[in-house]
């Protein structure tokens, strides 16, 4: 078991403090949902730890050994899917799949992964938001970061990917700890072991919809 522990990460805006003193921790073995209204810094927060925008203040821990944020990507200790897409689209799936795995046995885990032959003749440019999502997730699945930051994964894609994404959420849990970022609320709390909500900066725990409601993410309904 491998653990990720996030301490004290400040970041400011401006006048504005987006994220005040934010710890949380993940352990392979778990999936974290992080809940927040558009412009709480969930985004900030994942790009901070992965060290592709700079923090104010914060430390980041693997197994209790303090890690610079700019070793974090070289050296592999978490991969991380954004919003925008990170592959070329002008190349076509059967042609990325070997450049991020030479190898023939690793070729054929992604190649014969459930649902890839409907698509992989065609551009990554081409391809449906969900077929892209998922192709993205089975790409750095297969690498050996212990950790998966996911923003938004379940944005725009449509229903049949969704399950196939939460399927192979739910299969990876066995070896990474993952953290994901999505306003598709009841997809992540359906695969998260554990959930927070970040709200003017801090941190809550959540354990379902209504505690969602209560932080004001949600709409409380009428009773």
């Amino acid at each position: 078991m491998s653990l990720l522990e996030v301490k004290e990460v400040n970041k400011t805006f401006g006048k504005r403090q987006i994220l005040n003193k934010i710890s949380f921790s993940c352990k392979t073995g778990e999936i974290i949902g992080l809940f927040g209204r558009n412009g709480s810094g969930k985004s900030s927060l994942l790009k901070g730890v992965m060290g592709t925008l700079k923090m104010d203040s914060g430390e980041v821990f693997i197994d209790g050994m303090k890690i610079k944020t700019s070793e974090i990507i070289p050296q592999q200790i978490i991969g991380f899917i954004p919003q925008d897409t990170f592959l070329p689209k002008e190349m076509k799936v059967r042609d990325i799949i070997p450049l991020m795995f030479p190898k023939g046995e690793e070729q054929d885990r992604i190649f014969y992964s459930d649902g890839v032959s409907a698509f992989e003749n065609q551009k990554t440019g081409k391809l449906s938001a969900g077929q892209l999502k998922y192709l993205e997730l089975l790409l750095l699945a297969h690498l050996s970061h212990a950790f998966l930051f996911l923003d938004e994964p379940f944005s725009m894609v449509e229903p049949q990917y969704i399950e196939k994404i939460k399927e192979l959420l739910i299969s990876l849990k066995s070896t990474k700890g993952i953290v994901v970022t999505d306003h598709y609320y009841r997809d992540v709390l359906q695969v998260a072991t554990r959930s927070f909500v970040l709200k003017k900066g801090n941190l809550f725990k959540v354990e379902n919809e209504e505690d969602l409601a209560t932080h004001k993410y949600l709409k409380v309904r009428n009773q």
